[in-house]
């Protein structure tokens, strides 16, 4: 379930999207089996952080039977243009956020390096990116489990 409080920073067709998400009990997972799209990208746009492609708004209007009118602001015929991360405060104080942004504090170093020892001089694009969390169950518990998939792209010499 989404954080309601956050929903309210949001632009108001996002608000539209999630109160429409809300009333059909639909988990982002539904809406981008729907839209044939994946789970956490659909989520990033619902906060407004990716553009939705014309077909994208067309299966919204559809899936979560919307008024096309109340979510005009966030279609590519107005250029729709994302405004990433506008409201993350740094540091995050949301105690998941938070946890995620400790995983770099912690570790981003030693990816860093991990990534040149095995790519080169470069970086992992967040661009050129997927993304999939999954549930993980064993005999120690419950696990979140996040895939990072980012194309390396090495630094260029000239």
């Amino acid at each position: 379930m989404a954080d309601l409080s956050y929903i309210s920073t949001l632009p108001p067709a996002c608000q539209v999207l999630f109160n429409a998400k809300i009333a059909k009990k639909m988990s982002f997972a539904d809406i981008a089996e729907k839209l044939g799209r994946s789970e956490t990208w659909v989520a990033a746009a619902f906060y407004g952080n990716m553009p939705f492609a014309q077909e994208d708004i067309d299966g919204l209007v559809k899936v979560l039977d919307i008024d096309p009118a109340a979510i005009k602001s966030i279609t590519p015929d107005v250029n729709f243009m994302p405004d990433r991360a506008r409201q993350m405060e740094t540091p995050p104080r949301d105690p998941t956020i938070y946890r995620l942004y400790e995983i770099v504090l912690v570790y981003g170093y030693a990816f860093k390096s991990i990534i040149a020892e095995k790519f080169g001089d470069g970086i992992m694009s967040a661009i050129c990116f997927t993304s999939k969390i999954e549930k993980d169950v064993d005999a120690d518990g419950t696990w979140v489990k996040i895939t990072l998939r980012g194309k390396f792209l090495p630094y260029v010499k000239y």
